[in-house]
């Protein structure tokens, strides 16, 4: 493994610590270190996505963009979605359902973080006793409706492996992550994905999630 790479790993390690000390799931000992677990578990995310910091590899393996999704309250976005239906369901931190990217300075898109899709079992937004969890117990948001159509009530967590969110790594909302206010992005203007009509999702110009609450409505 090369030092940069390495670097790196070491300081999400520290920040995963940092993370999960604050956060309301088991939180380890203010002066212990995070569950070893939870560390080994974050770290072969970071690994199994360095492949994916060249969009064009992440488009080879499936993953489908998708609009940009921003919060309408002003806590932030997710950027763009990619995500890749054969791995919804995955409990894999190898294995992401879907990719977060957002627009570089230099025109191309740029990886900010993962995301881990599960699909309700009863489809139903008022029962939550499916909610699974990753990453040392911590919870995912949901259930929710699909942000395209097609896509089934289901639950899903944000992990910002790839760019720093000083609102958390397992929230939601980035501040630091920014939507154009037009797509300028081939694939960008709701690309058809496999086995739907149409690609939806939250963004400036189709649905548009809530907040926290795992809810979607329409833009206006």
């Amino acid at each position: 493994m090369s030092q940069r790479p390495l670097r790196t790993v070491i300081t999400l390690v520290t920040a995963a610590a940092a993370s999960l000390a604050l956060s309301a799931v088991p939180a380890p000992a203010a002066d212990g270190p995070a569950d070893s677990k939870t560390v080994r578990d974050l770290t072969t995310a970071y690994l199994a996505s360095v492949k994916y910091l060249d969009e064009k590899v992440a488009l080879a393996d499936g993953y489908v963009p998708h609009q940009c999704s921003s919060d309408p309250a002003g806590h932030g976005s997710m950027g763009y979605h990619y995500f890749n239906e054969s791995r919804y369901g995955s409990l894999d931190p190898a294995k992401p359902s879907a990719l977060l990217f957002e627009d570089g300075k230099d025109g191309k898109r740029k990886l900010a973080g993962v995301e881990w899709i599960v699909l309700d079992s009863d489809q139903n937004m008022k029962t939550a006793k499916d909610r699974p969890s990753m990453f040392g117990g911590h919870k995912f948001d949901g259930p929710m409706p699909g942000h395209y159509p097609g896509m089934p009530i289901h639950y899903d967590l944000h992990v910002w492996l790839w760019k720093h969110n000083p609102s958390g790594l397992f929230n939601r909302w980035n501040p630091r992550v920014k939507c154009p206010a037009a797509p300028t992005h081939p694939g960008s203007a709701a690309p058809t994905h496999p086995g739907s009509t149409s690609a939806a999702h939250s963004g400036s110009t189709g649905m548009t999630h809530s907040g926290s609450s795992g809810t979607v409505r329409p833009a206006h």
